[in-house]
């Protein structure tokens, strides 16, 4: 696993920097008004460019996360990983994992 950002909540907004081998740039994690069960509670901008979703989930552990997709055309696969609420509080790291196959 690997952490690729960095995030602050302010209200119920996630706002951090994305950092990979290839991409560092800040992004906003905004709730949204939900219109279906299947529908992502969070939509995931580069400033006004709606490039990824997230969704409440507890994973294994117990642990209360966000799911996150974030897609964009120049990329040959999306990018899924994990918002966690950091020891720090008041900060949630975003967490990668190779997925297997």
């Amino acid at each position: 696993m690997s952490t690729i950002g960095t995030f602050i909540r302010a209200g119920d907004i996630y706002t951090g920097t994305l950092l990979t081998l290839t991409l560092n740039v800040t992004v906003n994690i905004v709730p949204t008004d939900r219109n279906s069960d299947q529908g992502p509670d969070y939509r995931i901008y580069w400033g006004s460019v709606d490039c990824g979703a997230a969704w409440k989930r507890t994973n294994e552990a117990g642990r209360e996360c966000l799911s996150v997709k974030i897609d964009d055309p120049a990329f040959p696969h999306p990018i899924y990983a994990s918002l966690y609420p950091d020891d720090e509080p008041g900060l949630f790291n975003l967490v990668w994992k190779r997925p297997k196959g």
